[in-house]
């Protein structure tokens, strides 16, 4: 025990897995289970204490899961750990105009009833999903979970991978995915660049209590400094997703309590009745980065490490699952191929599949952020006029709900809720 030679010993000490991912708060977990339970040995590299990471206290924090994403917790596992605690978004309802002066006659109403399908998504709470993906990975053959480690280099070549952790322990495999965020250590150290800009907003995010029932309804309000976002969770409460220009966001959220909800009660209106703040307060700069390209040698990107995008539409989480759902599959598919899933094409496979994809969502909820953030007089004629065509024509208004519920395009088989 108290060999002076041990420090050096544990220095040395290497591990092997078949893929490395590095990044544990959503999208890491969720790859990690999705390739384990195809036979991968998967090592999950973060930089948390796995406690911080799963303490169940509520902070107001939820995340808007399309069906489809259900549909891959469902498939691998997660979802029964935290469907009690899960509420279905029936009807989403869009409007536009300013604060304390009501919405526009104009606007958008999506009803689940008008898909087959079922509920166009859920709403779930940070601290119920957190921590059911960390007890189902401590649950799963397959999964090292490394934690309180930085990755502090990454070397690859044709015949692998390797990254050094900050204590030394050197760990190798056939492939890196990078899970580890807008400002992804994995993607710089492998030399892919980024492009993007600030929006120079900032999204306000907090939980609400209110006195009346919220009916499973969830808002969008667009007003010229930025969207509201009120989501529905479980009981008479929901979450909000408020942008405003990021100097007077900061200025709003250093209010107290009772003075910031002053400035969003004018905002939010009082269809609920009265509000009330539940859990804490965050700010998150809002902006554009987009990867330039989502793989290089033995690397792929998932999630926030490959696309950032403007949480307008909803879909940063959901577009993340999307990755992780067709990665997973093409990996799986070439190992029963025979190939190396580490090889240029088959990577090739999984950006081209996402690459389209990531391109249209991003132009789009850029657009809409464009459009709507103003105060224009014909931009604001034109969406108002735009909104009402689509509420009207039924066949718009369905592709709009697909849209919404992670239906369109070309699903990967987890987002169908099948097995690989």
């Amino acid at each position: 025990m108290d060999n002076p030679d041990q420090a050096r010993i544990v220095q040395r000490m290497t591990m092997t897995q078949d893929i490395l991912i590095v990044g544990g708060g959503l999208n890491g977990p969720v790859l990690a289970l999705a390739l384990a339970q195809a036979d991968h040995k998967v090592a999950v590299i973060d930089a948390l204490p796995e406690q911080a990471r799963s303490e169940d206290g509520f902070d107001g924090r939820g995340y808007a899961l399309a069906l489809t994403s259900q549909r891959l917790l469902a498939a691998i596992g997660v979802w029964d750990r935290v469907a009690a605690h899960a509420q279905p978004m029936l009807e989403i309802k869009v409007t536009d105009g300013h604060a304390g002066a009501g919405p526009s006659p104009f606007f958008l109403h999506f009803d689940h009833a008008e898909i087959e399908e079922g509920p166009m998504g859920y709403m779930v709470e940070d601290r119920h999903l957190r921590p059911a993906l960390l007890a189902a990975m401590a649950e799963t053959d397959g999964i090292t979970a490394i934690n309180e480690r930085r990755v502090v280099a990454q070397e690859s070549d044709h015949n692998g991978v390797s990254v050094t952790l900050d204590d030394g322990t050197a760990l190798t495999g056939t492939l890196l995915v990078g899970c580890d965020g807008r400002a992804s250590g994995t993607a710089e150290r492998a030399g892919i660049k980024r492009t993007g800009w600030d929006y120079g907003q900032t999204a306000l995010v907090c939980a609400i209590e209110h006195d009346r029932p919220h009916n499973g309804i969830a808002h969008q309000f667009f007003m010229p400094p930025g969207p509201l976002a009120i989501l529905p969770l479980t009981g008479n409460r929901s979450s909000i997703v408020w942008s405003e220009r990021t100097e007077q966001a900061h200025r709003i959220n250093d209010l107290p309590k009772e003075d910031y909800l002053q400035v969003l009660r004018p905002r939010f209106g009082d269809f609920l009745g009265d509000i009330r703040l539940r859990g804490g307060r965050f700010t998150y700069p809002l902006n554009l980065t987009i990867a330039n390209a989502f793989i290089a040698e033995r690397v792929a990107l998932v999630g926030d490490a490959a696309h950032g995008m403007h949480p307008i539409a909803g879909q940063g989480l959901n577009a993340g699952l999307r990755d992780i759902g067709a990665l997973a599959q093409v990996l799986t598919e070439a190992r029963r191929r025979g190939e190396d899933i580490g090889f240029p094409p088959v990577l090739e496979r999984y950006q081209q599949w996402r690459r389209f994809d990531t391109a249209t969502m991003a132009v789009a909820t850029d657009a809409f952020n464009k459009l709507f953030s103003n105060d224009n007089p014909a931009l604001r004629l034109a969406r108002d006029v735009g909104m009402g065509l689509v509420g009207s024509v039924p066949g718009l208004r369905r592709a709009f709900m697909r849209e919404a519920a992670g239906l369109s395009g070309d699903l990967p088989l987890l987002l169908q809720g099948r097995q690989l």
